[in-house]
């Protein structure tokens, strides 16, 4: 059995958090493979030091002197390497870092530092092999991820190691310049990682006990959830839900690679585990909610509009025409209403109606801003009876007006529109008619 185990930055962020990632590691000779994020907060007003890369780089970008800054970032190493009794030096490391930084080597390369640094760390300290990860994750020259040769190169090298440490967030082009994921990217080497090996699990750790049922700075001490889909996460990823990367998702969901998301400083909780599909009925009927502010709903009306071949076409064809994306499109026999991102729309909000009303020629056009959209989600909802009922009820009960509520196929999510001043308590309405009264 094998695993891949992915640390965040809160949990390398000091040699004290070292230690406790390297009792995990060493508690399960499973753990095998080992992918660390660059070190995070120390404590509440710290610096990560992938923002003092940043920093750094900008001053050197300018032709300034960057010295002093460069210093900080490199004492922040030390400081783990002296509390963890290594005999490590990175000097070499920081006369090359300096000299990339003279010559601007990119932002990439900057931010990249952070994790390298910190993965030559931790293959010492474990006594395990280190691999640059620029020397096996493959970018595309348009910057989108190359899986396929990614896949072959990783596979090969990692192919017989006992242990090793892959740092995560970056890789690099075909010329050896170094590329990075979006912010947060480690978790997709994580599961890049998993899916070479073949892992048994990915466990992903960071500095909660896993997936929350809601937002916890919404409502307080929300449940955690124990099992949930792909699917479900997904809907959840997609509506403001952030515990993991959603790019990570895809890799090890092809694999049927189960995650485990679990936290450093409680090791003992079982976490949350994310799977293809499960049997396993949920703890209460949804899974989670999940939410985003900053919507704007176009109502359009127009009689006999269900027997118009094409209205349809033509109305989103003016949001096309004008690069907008559209979320949702709940419709009538006469209406039709499509809810786009409020910043996206309002520059073009003229351009779009008179498209509109060129194409199709609707009766009336209304326009409502300042709408949040909120996911409940949950693979139990499909075999309950009532689940959009008791949302009305408790919604109602709060004194919260509905503007939409959009049910999907699969029956795994309803989607409700509220106004943003009703965000918040639409949510902990939401979660007490569904979670509090189960408890």
């Amino acid at each position: 059995m094998s695993k891949v185990v992915k640390f965040g930055g809160s949990s390398l962020a000091s040699a004290e958090q070292f230690e406790k990632v390297g009792s995990i590691i060493r508690a399960e000779a499973e753990r095998r493979f080992v992918v660390p994020s660059a070190p995070g907060k120390r404590f509440g007003n710290d610096t990560k030091v992938t923002d003092m890369l940043y920093g750094c780089y900008a001053l050197a970008e300018a032709d300034k002197d960057f010295a002093k800054e460069l210093k900080a970032i490199k004492a922040r190493y030390e400081e783990i390497i002296k509390g963890l009794k290594l005999k490590l030096s990175l000097d070499d490391e920081f006369v090359t870092i300096e000299k990339n930084f003279k010559e601007k080597a990119g932002k990439d390369y900057a931010a990249s530092r952070g994790e390298y640094l910190n993965g030559i760390i931790m293959a010492n300290y474990l006594g395990f092999e280190f691999i640059d990860s620029a020397t096996v994750i493959f970018f595309n020259e348009d910057g989108t991820f190359n899986a396929e040769k990614t896949h072959q190169v990783l596979s090969k090298r990692l192919e017989g190691l006992e242990n090793a440490v892959v740092p995560g967030f970056y890789g690099a082009y075909d010329n050896g310049k170094v590329k990075t994921f979006s912010r947060g990217g480690s978790d997709i080497t994580g599961s890049i990682v998993a899916k070479a090996i073949h892992a048994d699990v990915y466990e992903n750790w960071t500095d909660v006990s896993g997936c929350l049922v809601t937002d916890p700075r919404i409502v307080k001490n929300p449940q955690k959830i124990e099992i949930i889909t792909y699917r479900e996460l997904r809907e959840l990823a997609y509506m403001g839900a952030s515990v993991l990367h959603e790019d990570a998702i895809f890799p090890v969901r092809q694999e049927g690679i189960p995650i485990n998301i679990r936290n450093t400083n409680d090791p003992g909780n079982s976490g949350t585990w994310i799977v293809g599909s499960t049997g396993q009925k949920s703890k209460y009927v949804i899974t989670g909610i999940a939410g985003k502010k900053g919507f704007c709903s176009i109502n359009i009306e127009k009689d006999m509009m269900n027997s118009e071949v094409g209205f349809g076409r033509k109305v989103l064809q003016a949001f096309e025409e004008s690069n907008i994306s559209f979320e949702h499109l709940p419709s009538g026999i006469d209406t039709m209403t499509v809810f786009v991102h409020q910043d996206e729309f309002m520059d073009k909000e003229q351009k779009v109606v008179s498209t509109i009303q060129r194409l199709a020629k609707p009766d009336t056009i209304d326009i409502e801003s300042d709408l949040a959209l909120i996911a409940v989600v949950g693979r139990g909802m499909k075999s309950t009876r009532g689940t959009a009922a008791r949302i009305f009820s408790a919604l109602a009960h709060a004194h919260i007006n509905i503007k939409m509520i959009d049910q999907g196929s699969s029956e795994m999510n309803i989607i409700i529109g509220v106004a943003n001043d009703d965000f918040e308590n639409a949510i902990k309405a939401i979660y007490d008619i569904f979670v509090e009264t189960c408890l």
